[in-house]
């Protein structure tokens, strides 16, 4: 993996924060963000793109980020809130407010492709992050871990549906679910299929 952190290191930058979020394509549930502060003695292999490793993989590599980086923090925005202001902005959200929750004040943002205009710390939007940055990697794995987990344990409110497995992604089970139990409290009601169906439900009530 090219690091960018490197460069910044190389310039006597020390506190160098990576962010990502996991949960924009779902059509249930919060978006979630990562921001990591890794420690810049210490290298955590194995660190890419949370949606390139298995799931045992990532609980693997997020008990040694929370363990070795210099600071990290995760930040859920609900699926009301991404109703309301829209998936990229919920997105953005998330990501400002996991820095905010930092107990390190970070020097340098690097961003997976999201502009953070609003914070006054210098910021990076890099494309493909994931894959180019330690920290934004380390910050994909802890909000992707921390959704999967969210997603199982919400599962046991709504049986039936099959958040365990597909973590709300709009999977043929999960469309089948939809179809056959309705939305949920926890659905995105801007997204379709769940909004042409609430759409329904309202002119089978007239």
């Amino acid at each position: 993996m090219y690091n960018y952190e490197n460069t910044l290191y190389a310039k006597g930058v020390r506190f160098v924060c990576g962010v990502d979020e996991a949960g924009r394509g779902p059509l249930a549930g919060p978006v979630v963000a990562g921001a990591v502060i890794l420690n810049p003695e210490i290298n955590i292999a194995g660190l890419n793109d949370s949606k390139q490793l298995s799931a045992k993989q990532r609980e693997k590599l997020a008990k040694l980020i929370e363990s070795d980086a210099l600071a990290y923090a995760v930040y859920f925005v609900s699926p009301e809130t991404v109703d309301k202001i829209n998936i990229y902005q919920a997105s953005k959200l998330a990501m400002m407010e996991a820095i905010n929750k930092l107990t390190i004040k970070p020097e340098y943002i690097l961003s997976d492709a999201m502009p953070l205009k609003e914070i006054t710390t210098p910021c990076i939007p890099i494309i493909k992050g994931d894959t180019l940055s330690a920290s934004i990697a380390a910050g994909s794995i802890l909000a992707k871990v921390a959704r999967d987990h969210y997603m199982e344990e919400i599962a046991l409110l709504y049986p039936g549906y099959g958040f365990e497995k597909h973590k709300g992604y709009p999977t043929k089970q999960h469309l089948e679910a939809l179809n056959r139990l309705g939305p949920t409290a926890i659905h995105r009601k801007s997204y379709q299929p769940v909004k042409k169906m609430i759409e329904q439900q309202l002119q089978w009530s007239l």
